[in-house]
C-alpha cells in the first residue's frame, strides 16, 4: 500500500467519520476500487487507526464542552458502553457461529469477512438512512439535556447492533435514536461522540491483536512491529486533520435543523454502492 493510497483514504475517512454517513462504507468501497481487500487484518487495522486519528479530533473539538458535563452524563457513557459490548459481542458470535460457520459453512469465519460485501453496506446505507430522515421528522422541538436509563440502554442496544455491520453508521443511529427519546440535539450530538471516544481504544487493541496474529502465521513478524504499524500512524494524522473540518459542518448542520439531509445522503451512496456491485465489480 503506496503513501498517497494512505493518504487518500485517510482523507475519506477523517471528513466521513464524523459525520452520519459511514466512514467504513466509504472507505471499504475506495479501498475495493484500488484493488485493496477491505477484509485483510492490514487493512482492518488501517481503519481502526484511522477512526483513532478521528478520535481525537472529537477530544480536541468537544473537550470545552465536555468539561461542563456532570456524573449524570459519565453514568449514561458507563451504562451504554456496557450494554454495547454485551449485544456487539453476542451479535459478532452469532454472526461467525451459527450463520457465516453453521449455515454457510465457512470454516474459521471472522465478522471481518463481512466489510467486503457491498450488498450488505448498500443495505446498511439505505437503513441508517431512513432512520435519520425519521428521526428529524419525529424528533421534539424542546428535546432534554439529560438521557435516562431506558435511554442509554436503548442507545447501547442500537450502538452494538451497529458494529458489525459496515455502512451502519454509528453516529447517525445513536444521534437519531436520543432525537427519537427527546434528547436534545447538541446533548445527543454530544453523548454519541463520547461514546466513540470510549468505544475505539479496545477496538484498536482487537484489531491489533488480529494483525500481528496474521502477520506471525504468514512470516511477516520479522518485519518489525514499526513496519506493520507505519500505515496506521500516518493514517491517523490525516484523518485527524481533516476530522476537525468535518466536525464543524456537522455542527453546523445538526444544530441548523439540516440532520434529514444526511439520510438522504446515505439513501443514495446506498445505492451508489449498489451500483458498483452491479456494473463494476461483476465485470
Amino acid at each position: 500500500m503506496s503513501l498517497y493510497q494512505i493518504i487518500f483514504l485517510a482523507i475519506i475517512q477523517g471528513a466521513a467519520e464524523l459525520l452520519p454517513v459511514s466512514s467504513s462504507a466509504h472507505v471499504i468501497v475506495a479501498e475495493k476500487l484500488m484493488g485493496l481487500d477491505p477484509s485483510s487484518p492490514e487493512m482492518t487495522f488501517l481503519l481502526v487507526m484511522l477512526h483513532t486519528g478521528t478520535m481525537f479530533a472529537v477530544l480536541v473539538y468537544f473537550w470545552s464542552r465536555w468539561k461542563k458535563l456532570d456524573l449524570d452524563f459519565l453514568k449514561s457513557i458507563f451504562i451504554t458502553t456496557a450494554i454495547t459490548g454485551v449485544v456487539g459481542l453476542g451479535l459478532k458470535k452469532f454472526i461467525e457461529k451459527v450463520i457465516m460457520e453453521r449455515l454457510l459453512g465457512e470454516s474459521h469465519a471472522e465478522i471481518e469477512n463481512l466489510f467486503k460485501s457491498l450488498p450488505l453496506i448498500a443495505f446498511s446505507l439505505l437503513c441508517v438512512g431512513l432512520l435519520i430522515i425519521f428521526a428529524d421528522l419525529r424528533k421534539k422541538k424542546a428535546g432534554k439535556a439529560k438521557l435516562e436509563t431506558r435511554t442509554s440502554i436503548l442507545i447501547g442496544v442500537v450502538q452494538g447492533l451497529c458494529l458489525p455491520f459496515r455502512g451502519f453508521s454509528r453516529s447517525g443511529a445513536t444521534i437519531s435514536t436520543g432525537l427519537l427519546t427527546g434528547v436534545s440535539r447538541s446533548h445527543s450530538e454530544d453523548f454519541s461522540f463520547a461514546l466513540a471516544v470510549v468505544l475505539t481504544p479496545p477496538v484498536v487493541v482487537l484489531e491489533l491483536h488480529r494483525l500481528l496474529k496474521a502477520s506471525q502465521s504468514v512470516g511477516l513478524e520479522a518485519l518489525g512491529l514499526g513496519h506493520l504499524l507505519l500505515p496506521g500512524l500516518l493514517g491517523m494524522i490525516f484523518s485527524f486533520a481533516a476530522g476537525l473540518l468535518a466536525l464543524r459542518w456537522l455542527s453546523a448542520w445538526l444544530e441548523g435543523g439540516r440532520w434529514k439531509y444526511f439520510g438522504f445522503y446515505c439513501i443514495l451512496a446506498s445505492l451508489g454502492v449498489a451500483s458498483l456491485e452491479a456494473f463494476w465489480f461483476t465485470q
